[in-house]
């Protein structure tokens, strides 16, 4: 059993070793099956009483799947209820309808940001992969490009995704670093935005309209038409189609205005900006205060907007509860994994608190005089690429750096929590999920699948720690 402040430590470096080897080697366990054994290891190891070991797991888990678990829940279904209502496709076409090859990465990179705030990294990619064949195959044929319109569109996609699941809540990533290590959820959104915006816009258009003169994307035919014929059929009016002004879908229900489209996905991220903004601005006991203060708490703020899109996009469009509540149901299967490695790593951080070893970690790390901001970002960047999963990067990052921001101010804080999401970011290749997705959707070799989506991601990193340590300097 470690004690002493090295002892305690090295016990860490081990256990972090043992979990990138647990779910890398060939058991290939899964990462909440990993964490749970790793954080049982911990405790005995540390020196944490037997019978307090389970204790410290199942309090770790409960805890943070109590601040989380219920708003990625309801993210999660509120993007099948725009993406089953077609409203990211409205939201999409109407930023490109009337783009030209100069601005149509522009564009997109403004559809994606809007249609990825409430959606998952792979998600909003098969949402808007129908959208992105669809424009590049139209500038194909039209000559519009000597360059791959594929390229030019796929990274502002994957830079735009990427920045918005790994630094601005709602999503998982950040919404579990904001709870571990009680950040303002507010300002961790408001810095989230502003740090994002000149990421996307360097790792995005700029970065694709450079790329996309080297490297020449030109997917099987067999591949675009099953994207693109598909979307045309889709959009055909059927003949039991509304008649009315403004057309119908293929169901025959009513278009989804733009205007309901949009709000649907602004609502929980503004409800919870004005609850910062009352905090600051209203006097405590303010009847309004009190109010924007309970709208704003994220499981509230997320049921809201859940509520107004089941009505909006899905109840008042016609679709019978049945139908409904079936593909919510399909929805939730999805982020099952997702919830589960979140309570993994609740577990694991809570066990790193009552043995002892953050404050072991606050202790030397004082003395070394290191920068939280970067540290954050470091353990992140390398926990995510050895073992393939950001959100393992991401719970496991912020249960080590969680006691030296226990006496910082709240927007420092809140930058801490950007750093390790953007860490998680980088470096994203053959271990994860999305480097495969973006590999096969568009058959891409793997030497393009490296030098766009690897590059794109770490880019992405490296640019939101810049924007982040840039931040940190002026507030």
């Amino acid at each position: 059993m470690a004690t002493s402040t090295p002892g305690l430590i090295a016990v860490l470096i081990v256990s972090v070793a043992l979990l990138v080897v647990l779910i890398n080697s060939r058991l290939k366990l899964h990462p909440f099956i990993a964490l749970l054994v790793v954080s049982f290891g911990v405790g005995l190891a540390a020196g944490e009483p037997v019978a307090k070991i389970a204790g410290s797991i199942e309090s770790g888990a409960g805890g943070i799947l109590g601040n989380v678990g219920i708003t990625l829940a309801l993210g999660a279904m509120l993007g099948r209820l725009l993406a089953d209502s077609s409203a990211t496709e409205v939201i999409a076409a109407l930023v490109v309808r009337r783009s030209t090859p100069r601005t149509v990465p522009w564009l997109m990179s403004a559809a994606a940001f809007v249609i990825g705030i409430p959606m998952f990294f792979e998600v909003g990619l098969i949402v808007l992969l129908p959208l992105v064949f669809s424009v590049a195959d139209r500038m194909r044929k039209q000559g519009h490009t000597r360059y791959s319109p594929y390229t030019m569109l796929v990274i502002p996609t994957i830079a735009v995704l990427a920045t918005l699941h790994g630094v601005v809540p709602p999503h998982p990533g950040p919404l579990t670093a904001v709870a571990g290590l009680h950040a303002d959820l507010g300002k961790t959104i408001l810095l989230g935005l502003v740090c994002a915006v000149p990421t996307v816009i360097l790792a995005g258009p700029l970065f694709a309209t450079w790329m996309a003169r080297r490297i020449d994307v030109r997917p099987d035919q067999a591949l675009v038409d099953q994207f693109v014929r598909r979307r045309a059929e889709d959009d055909r009016p059927s003949p039991a189609a509304s008649p009315s002004r403004g057309g119908g879908d293929a169901a025959g229900r009513r278009p989804v205005p733009i205007a309901w489209a949009v709000t649907c996905i602004l609502i929980p991220v503004a409800l919870m900006l004005l609850r910062t903004i009352a905090e600051v601005a209203l006097p405590e006991g303010n009847h309004v205060r009190n109010v924007t203060l309970l709208v704003g708490e994220p499981v509230i703020a997320m049921l809201i907007g859940f509520l107004v899109a089941l009505f909006a996009l899905a109840l008042a469009r016609g679709r019978s509860g049945d139908d409904v509540r079936q593909s919510l149901t399909e929805s939730l299967k999805a982020v099952v994994g997702i919830l589960l490695i979140i309570g993994g790593g609740g577990a694991f951080n809570q066990v790193l608190e009552d043995t002892g070893i953050s404050h072991a970690i606050a202790s030397a790390a004082g003395g070394a005089h290191l920068n939280v901001v970067l540290l954050g970002w470091l353990l992140a960047l390398l926990l995510s690429a050895s073992t393939g999963s950001a959100t393992v990067g991401i719970v496991s990052s912020t249960g080590i750096v969680a006691p030296l921001v226990a006496s910082s101010d709240s927007w420092h804080t809140s930058l801490v929590v950007l750093a390790i999401g953007a860490g998680s970011i980088g470096l994203n290749y053959v271990n994860h999920a999305g480097f495969w997705l973006v590999k096969e959707s568009f058959g891409m070799d793997m030497g393009q699948a490296t030098k766009i989506h690897t590059t794109t991601q770490t880019l992405v990193s490296v640019f939101g720690l810049g924007m982040t340590l840039l931040l940190a300097a002026i507030v």
